[in-house]
């Protein structure tokens, strides 16, 4: 298989490097769609764990640029008769069939190609998984949910109504959002910009993590930033609520006003697994 991926990198980053010239290209579509098959069956990844790595994950650009690649030469095509769409004809939407152990309810959800989905995986309508997405086993995406380019989501992940995983593809370098093993997002959430949540983590009902917005670790004394290449990372079995931070300077001093900011109130204990017991009931 390595040997397999290899020649395929080599082919998709020619390919990517020759930008128009590989519209209407066979070969060109045959790397595609080769890719688009192996990012389905999990084989590989826009982004994967790697000890060695500082953040602990390693992001495959080639992977985004055989993406990329997907899209330049796409034509526009309609699909299905009962669902009306129109999109690229390289990204239809996915099909599943009972012996995949993956559970779509009726009602609008959609997986577009390209995307990895685990057996144990529940999707509830209606939400949506971009492709380049990795979505590991046990993972709840409840309605309304995102789950962008690329993203990379680990086991047992819940997902609450409305949450939002942000994707990225460009640049093909920069990091992909990242939920590790077992992270539950409230409601309303939103992960952006190549955040990493480590396993355990709690987001709050309404917490927003972007590059721009610093975390005040109110149990470690802490303020974390995402910092030049460094993504914001959450650290592993932190309960992150939104909050607010004091206005200091001018008008907005003057005026009492504030400024939203996440803050993570605690780290994860027997109370924090009780509150959570109701998870397992969900599957």
């Amino acid at each position: 298989m390595s040997d397999q991926i290899d020649s395929l990198r080599t082919k998709l980053e020619k390919f990517a490097s020759a930008g128009g010239d590989a519209i209407g290209d066979r070969a060109a579509m045959e790397a595609f769609l080769e890719l688009r098959l192996l990012l389905e069956a999990g084989a590989v990844r826009a982004a994967e764990p790697d000890p060695a790595a500082a953040t602990g994950w390693h992001v495959n650009a080639w992977v985004k640029k055989g993406i990329l690649l997907g899209f330049r030469l796409g034509q526009l095509k309609s699909f299905g008769a009962d669902l009306s769409f129109v999109d690229k004809d390289t990204f239809p939407a996915r099909h599943f069939t009972p012996d995949q152990g993956i559970r779509i309810v009726a009602g609008g959800s959609a997986v577009r190609a390209g995307a990895y989905l685990a057996r144990g995986v529940i999707a509830v309508p209606p939400m949506y998984v971009n492709t380049g997405a990795y979505v590991d086993e046990g993972t709840l995406i409840d309605s309304h949910a995102l789950v962008g380019s690329c993203a990379q989501i680990g086991k047992r992940v819940h997902l609450s109504a409305a949450a939002q995983v942000g994707g990225v593809l460009e640049p093909v370098n920069a990091s992909p959002v990242i939920l590790e093993d077992d992270v539950l997002v409230g409601g309303n959430c939103g992960i952006y910009e190549g955040t990493i949540v480590r396993s355990r983590a709690v987001l709050a009902a309404g917490a927003v993590l972007t590059r721009g917005t610093p975390v005040y670790d109110v149990v470690r004394g802490e303020v974390l930033r995402a910092d030049g290449e460094k993504p914001l990372i959450i650290p592993e079995g932190a309960v992150v609520v939104p909050g607010a931070r004091a206005v200091t300077k001018g008008k907005g001093r003057e005026w009492g006003l504030s400024v939203y900011t996440p803050v993570i109130l605690k780290y994860r204990d027997e109370k924090t697994e009780l509150s959570l017991a109701l998870e397992d009931l969900l599957r």
